[in-house]
C-alpha cells in the first residue's frame, strides 16, 4: 500500500474555519477530499500529520507524525458553504533539503520530483500521498527540523469565494500550475497555517 495523508492536526478555533465558509462537524473537523483536518489542538499551525501506509512512527525529520489505516471515504462528509472540495497540496519547509529528503524516502516516501525555484535557486520536491501532494520548500536560513507550512484548498468557484471573504482574500493570480489560479487567505482571517485556495484543474 503507498503512502497516504490521511489527516492534518491544526491548532485553531473550528469557529474561525467554520466563518470562512467550512463545514464543521460535531468533533471539531473539516473533511476535505479524504483529508480529516482536525481542528483545536494545542499549539499554532499545523501540528500532526496522519499517514497510512507507512511503519508505525511518532515523527519524521521532527514532524510529528501519526499513523493510521486506510482511511475511509466518509459519504457523509458536510459539503462546505465556500465551495471546497479537496485539499490540492500541504507544504513543508526544510533548511536541510537532503536531510528531509532522505528521512521521507526512509518512511516510503522519496520525493518523486525535485525542481528549483526560478528566483532564489531554492529546491522543492513534490510527492502524490493519495489526495493531496505533499510539497517540500527548501528555506536555506532555517535551523532545526523541518515545520509544516500551510495548506491550498480547491474550491468549486474562486470568484465567489473571492467575493465572499473579501478583504481577508488576496487578489486572484495564475498559480504555478498551467491553467489553474491561486488566491492567499490574509492573516486577518485569523488561521494560523498559510492557507490559500485554487480553482480545480
Amino acid at each position: 500500500m503507498s503512502a497516504r495523508l490521511a489527516g492534518l492536526d491544526v491548532a485553531d478555533p473550528p469557529e474561525r474555519w467554520g466563518a470562512l465558509g467550512f463545514a464543521v462537524d460535531s468533533a471539531d473537523r473539516v473533511t476535505l477530499g479524504g483529508v480529516t483536518i482536525q481542528l483545536g489542538v494545542s499549539g499554532t499551525g499545523i501540528t500532526r500529520w496522519t499517514l497510512a501506509g507507512v511503519d508505525a512512527t511518532d515523527q519524521i525529520d521532527g514532524l510529528p507524525t501519526a499513523v493510521a489505516g486506510l482511511p475511509q471515504q466518509d459519504p457523509s462528509a458536510l459539503p462546505h458553504d465556500n465551495g471546497a472540495v479537496a485539499l490540492d497540496h500541504f507544504v513543508i519547509v526544510t533548511g536541510e533539503f537532503e536531510r528531509t529528503s532522505a528521512a521521507l524516502a526512509a518512511h516510503e516516501m522519496p520525493l518523486r520530483l525535485v525542481r528549483e525555484t526560478d528566483a532564489d535557486r531554492h529546491r522543492q520536491g513534490f510527492r502524490r500521498l493519495g489526495p493531496a501532494i505533499m510539497e517540500i520548500v527548501e528555506v536555506r536560513d532555517l535551523e532545526g527540523a523541518a515545520r509544516f507550512w500551510g495548506l491550498v484548498v480547491v474550491v468549486e468557484d474562486l470568484e465567489a469565494l473571492h467575493r465572499r471573504l473579501d478583504p481577508h482574500l488576496h487578489e486572484i493570480r495564475p498559480a504555478v500550475q498551467e491553467g489553474r489560479r491561486i488566491a492567499t487567505l490574509d492573516g486577518s482571517a485569523g488561521l494560523t497555517p498559510r492557507v490559500a485556495f485554487m480553482d480545480a484543474e
